[in-house]
């Protein structure tokens, strides 16, 4: 279920100021950034598609820093605007930033505040997140990026609500997206919102994309740990947990293994991960089902017992959630898109007692009865023993 945040009513009462307009969407470009996201916003608002029944924007192209600005890949870019244009925006996008572990410029970071407290609607694709997150606009705000990069978002900024299981967030006057396509389903998600489902339909076509996604980026995270917890304490504890993830046990067995208590335990591992554990260990379970529904011909009831589920029920509902699927119709179709034999049962019956090798991420697929869109999320509370494991409940 999709709810609204905390900042929607007071984002809606933010009005515009006179000296902006609603139809101007400003760019904002810097040196070192990655040339696909950075073509996303360009391509979307700066093509005039009216023949086709897109209402048109105008687009500003902003250097957030003096020129000339070299993409990935070497090539120089000269953009026709400066951070002065911003003033004239109805919205300001970010669509990526050169390196999550240095600090955007300052006048570019004032530049946006200033747009935000005028009402321009702020937007921030994959690592543009960084950039808005610097600014203080997230402060207090759920936000998402790249899941690789959302440990490192939360870690830096704790203030922020970092969800890595959603392709974009909408909280009203800021928005995050996640990497590279994820723009593309974000930026569609504003042109549906400023002119309907028609006309959002319309750019979709023509960009040969769908209009829009169900589920999330669960279906892309790997099992690899966060850079940052490589060295840290609770890394044995999470390796632990990932290939024990055949047993059932619950987040008070790994505060135990880590000599915590678990609301200390709850406070580490989000810093560390930028996930609840209780969530990190559902979404590990139901990957984990996902690569056995692939490789096995193992009975759902089979997989929902070396998953670590307490019932086929528990993993069902769960899956469902996740990749918007019933883990039948998972596997049906993604059998259907693989060469005749290409799934094999695993011979060995321990063989889900071991850690799998991350596979590829397997392509979007039908989902049968998918889960609502979802644009904005705010914490739930989660009943004990949600996760189809005794004794486990959210955190405190």
């Amino acid at each position: 279920m999709s709810h609204d945040s905390a900042a929607a009513p007071e984002a809606a009462a933010r009005k515009l100021s006179g000296r902006r307009r609603k139809e101007i969407v400003a760019v904002l470009l810097f040196s070192g950034g990655p040339i696909f996201e950075s073509s996303i916003p360009l391509s979307v608002f700066g093509i005039d598609r009216q023949d086709a029944g897109v209402p048109r924007y105008r687009l500003l192209v902003c250097a957030g820093e003096e020129g000339p600005l070299r993409t990935t890949g070497g090539l120089e870019l000269t953009a026709p605007q400066g951070l002065e244009a911003i003033s004239r925006a109805g919205t300001v996008v970010v669509p990526a930033w050169r390196s999550i572990t240095s600090p955007p410029p300052e006048e570019a970071l004032d530049a946006l505040r200033r747009a935000h407290e005028e009402g321009a609607r702020i937007v921030g694709l994959c690592t543009g997140a960084f950039v808005l997150a610097a600014a203080g606009l997230l402060d207090g705000r759920p936000a998402t990026t790249h899941w690789m990069y959302a440990p490192t978002l939360a870690k830096r900024y704790p203030s922020v609500h970092v969800d890595p299981r959603e392709l974009f967030v909408d909280d009203g006057d800021v928005l995050t997206s996640a990497g590279t396509a994820a723009g593309i389903d974000l930026c569609l998600h504003i042109v549906r919102t400023d002119h309907g489902n028609e006309a959002a339909g319309a750019l979709a076509r023509r960009l040969v994309v769908p209009p829009r996604r169900s589920g999330g980026q669960e279906r892309y995270l790997d099992r690899s740990l966060p850079e940052e917890i490589g060295a840290d304490p609770l890394a044995e504890v999470v390796a632990w947990a990932l290939e024990h993830l055949h047993e059932q046990f619950d987040v008070e067995t790994l505060a135990a293994r880590a000599y915590m208590s678990r609301r200390t335990f709850d406070r580490r591992f989000r810093s560390l991960t930028g996930s609840a554990p209780l969530q990190w260990l559902i979404t590990q379970r139901v990957l984990q089902a996902q690569r056995l529904l692939e490789t096995s011909d193992y009975s759902v009831d089979e997989v929902a017992g070396r998953c670590g589920f307490r019932s086929p029920v528990a993993l069902r509902g769960h899956f469902r959630r996740q990749l918007g699927s019933s883990p039948a119709a998972y596997r049906a179709a993604y059998r259907a898109r693989r060469p005749q034999g290409d799934c094999q049962p695993d011979p060995d019956p321990a063989g889900a007692s071991r850690p799998l090798p991350p596979s590829d991420p397997p392509t979007a697929l039908p989902p049968e009865n998918a889960v609502p869109f979802q644009t904005r999320r705010t914490a739930t509370p989660m009943p004990a023993g949600a996760a189809g494991v005794p004794g486990q409940r959210s955190a405190p």
